[in-house]
């Protein structure tokens, strides 16, 4: 089964990445807009119940922090991702850290870059032509993030939550 580890934004800020991510964006309905702190893998049942009690430890020790986006950017030349840019902070440089430090089985093939994702597997001229008339965007947006999650992909594509961990000690 494959497994992920993500911070879902509020509502606000969902429906405004969603708002683009309905044109732009293949994997619409399959997840919610969220920023990816452990890219999917594969686990069994049992690994992700350890993998779980390992994150509720990660969680207890962290602290709630603030989430800014402020700019819409891309990955280009790279690859055609067009993203919601999200300030790096140290609580959020931290939490990715220490999760993939845990389990280093990860794949770091990128540097960690906080974004929420607005359109993705977009042909060359097409990404020109959307990142073009959005990168002028301003999405100032503030809020604080107090939780993250466990997630797993079902059998159609789709993802949801095997478990929530607040951050810090309850």
């Amino acid at each position: 089964m494959k497994f992920g580890v993500i911070i879902f934004p509020s509502k606000k800020l969902q429906d405004l990445a969603n708002s683009y991510r309905k044109r732009y964006d293949p994997h619409y309905a399959l997840i919610p807009p969220h920023i990816t702190l452990k890219y999917a893998f594969e686990a069994t049942e049992d690994e992700a119940l350890q993998f779980a009690e390992k994150l509720r430890h990660i969680a207890g020790n962290s602290h709630p922090f603030l989430l800014k986006t402020s700019k819409i950017s891309s990955f280009s030349p790279v690859n055609n991702v067009i993203y919601f840019k999200v300030e790096p902070t140290e609580e959020l440089t931290y939490l990715h850290a220490e999760i993939n430090k845990e389990f280093n089985q990860q794949n770091t093939e990128y540097a960690f870059v906080p974004h929420i994702t607005i359109g993705q597997h977009l042909s060359n001229v097409e990404h020109s032509d959307v990142y073009g008339s959005l990168r002028m965007t301003n999405v100032d947006h503030e809020e604080t993030v107090d939780r993250f999650h466990l997630l797993y992909q079902l059998e159609n594509g789709s993802w949801t939550v095997y478990e929530t961990f607040r951050l810090g000690r309850e």
